[in-house]
């Protein structure tokens, strides 16, 4: 996984308030959704904001008495196949009678500026 320099396209840094890591250019923290800048260059890049892929679902422990134990997992590939990240986003465990909900949600906003560029 390449982390890309302060000022580049990509560039993390960590949430002031959840200590999160996003992406320098973010507004709103998508962890704990704090606002972070108004400025109006920031306000304007939000409204290139897209949604491209979101997914809800609901899972129930199967039939019987026993609990099922459940991780979540989150995958992220390039390209090529080649996994870029890979982290545990929660764990827990399901009794008969129990269920969880999930949303899966992939914000995007254009890169802005010269150093937006992609480097051939």
């Amino acid at each position: 996984m390449s982390n890309p320099r302060p000022g580049t396209a990509g560039a993390t840094r960590a949430c002031p308030h959840c200590k999160a890591t996003i992406l320098e250019t973010a507004t709103v923290c998508p962890a704990c959704r704090g606002h972070l800048r108004y400025d109006e260059a920031s306000m304007q890049r939000e409204k290139t904001r897209v949604v491209p892929l979101m997914i809800e679902g609901t899972l129930a422990a199967p039939a019987g008495d026993l609990p099922f134990e459940y991780s979540m997992v989150l995958s992220i590939r390039n390209e090529r196949g080649e996994e870029v990240n890979r982290q545990v986003i929660g764990v827990g465990a399901l009794w008969p009678d129990e269920q969880r909900s999930f949303t899966l949600q992939v914000e995007m906003t254009e890169a802005q500026g010269a150093k937006a560029r992609r480097k051939h």
